[in-house]
C-alpha cells in the first residue's frame, strides 16, 4: 500500500509539474531543463560556484558549464571571479534574471490561484514538498 500511495505522489508531482511548465513557456524566458535547474539554484545562492551547482543539481560539472555559457549568453547569469581566490569563479543571477523570475512568479501564481484556498493546507503542503527535496537532497549526497 505505501508503495502505492509514494509511486501516486510522484505521479502527481509530475503532473502539476507539467502544467506548471507549460505555463512558464507562454511568460517568462526559459531554456533547458538543465538551465532551469542551474538558475533556480543560483537564484536561491547567489555568489554559488559551478561545482557547488553541480553538486546541488546532480549533474556533472561540464553539463553545468554548459547551462552556465547558456544562462550567460541569455543575460540571465554573470560570472565574477571570486575576491579570495580568482582561480574561482562566482555566479550571480542578473537584473534580467530577476524580472524573469518576477514574471514566473507571477505566471505560476495565477495559474495555481484557487487551487488551494486554505493557507493552513498551503502551508503543510509546501512543508511537505520541502521536505521531500531536502531528503532526497540528503540521500543523493549520502548523508540520509
Amino acid at each position: 500500500m505505501k508503495d502505492e500511495q509514494l509511486f501516486e505522489v510522484a505521479d502527481l508531482i509530475l503532473a502539476v509539474a507539467r502544467h506548471i511548465n507549460a505555463a512558464k513557456e507562454a511568460n517568462a524566458e526559459s531554456g533547458t531543463p538543465l538551465e532551469g535547474a542551474v538558475m533556480r539554484f543560483v537564484d536561491r545562492h547567489p555568489g554559488t560556484t559551478v561545482n557547488a551547482a553541480a553538486e546541488a543539481t546532480q549533474m556533472i560539472s561540464s553539463n553545468v558549464s554548459r547551462a552556465v555559457r547558456g544562462l550567460e549568453n541569455k543575460g540571465l547569469l554573470r560570472r565574477e571571479a571570486d575576491p579570495d581566490d580568482a582561480r574561482r569563479v562566482r555566479l550571480y543571477p542578473t537584473p534580467k534574471a530577476a524580472e524573469n523570475l518576477q514574471r514566473l512568479r507571477d505566471t505560476w501564481s495565477d495559474l495555481l490561484d484557487g487551487t488551494l484556498t486554505d493557507a493552513e493546507e498551503l502551508g503543510t503542503l509546501i512543508t511537505a514538498l520541502q521536505r521531500i527535496e531536502t531528503r532526497l537532497v540528503a540521500r543523493s549526497r549520502g548523508t540520509g
